[in-house]
């Protein structure tokens, strides 16, 4: 039997070439719905493979083009560019219908995280429904944070890595301020003093169409 040279087994260790590790990479992006982390892709891939600078490559190659390479929080993803989405609306586009207190609840959840129900009722100025919390994390755009280290150990909340992904941000530092989201008509301003505010059972019959944007 003859034994195989050193060099030979050292071989089998060696990682492929850059251009090949760029090539495995578009693969499992194109192929995976869900945004993939770096340690993720270098687990997928051979022994001694640069994920990053994979990464960094098949981005430059595909800048300018109808799809591109996008970082959602902490993964990457195959995304159509932003300026072509237009074409997508007659098959993608999903009208989602949340309430005016949802609305407000996420808007809040997204600028204050990690933020408590009580946090969230002082700065709404009205009481927050369990069912306007539960629509929130059904939809997936809202998680459980670490409970905060005050008296009852209450829990938090934040935005998802799914909201950011079908809203096309990088991370929450990259969201609106609240000037484009008043002018959107995502946040409405509070009556004058003296007015009453509508309750949360009137908020939640006041159903509005809310962001017509692909997934």
């Amino acid at each position: 039997m003859v034994e195989p040279e050193a060099q030979d087994i050292e071989s089998l260790f060696e990682a492929p070439p850059i251009a090949e590790q760029e090539r495995m990479v578009e693969a499992i992006l194109f192929a995976t719905e869900q945004p993939v982390t770096v340690a993720e892709l270098n687990a997928r891939m051979p022994h001694g493979c640069d994920a990053a600078e994979a990464l960094q490559l098949l981005k430059k190659r595909y800048d300018g083009r109808g799809v591109g390479v996008v970082k959602v929080g902490d993964g990457w993803a195959m995304r159509t560019a932003a300026d072509l989405s237009f074409l997508m609306q007659k098959e993608t586009v999903e009208t989602r219908k949340l309430s005016r207190a949802a609305i407000e609840t996420l808007a809040i959840i997204a600028y204050h995280q990690p933020v408590t129900r009580s946090e969230i009722e002082e700065i709404r100025g009205v009481s927050v429904s369990r069912g306007t919390v539960d629509q929130l994390l059904e939809l997936e755009w809202v998680k459980f944070g670490r409970r905060k280290m005050t008296p009852g150990r209450p829990v938090t909340y934040m935005v998802t890595e799914e909201f950011l992904d079908h809203f096309g941000l990088e991370s929450a530092r990259d969201l609106p301020g609240l000037k484009e989201l008043r002018a959107a008509g995502l946040l409405e301003n509070r009556p004058p003093p003296g007015e009453p505010l509508s309750s949360e059972d009137e908020d939640e019959e006041n159903q509005v169409d809310m962001f017509e944007d692909e997934d």
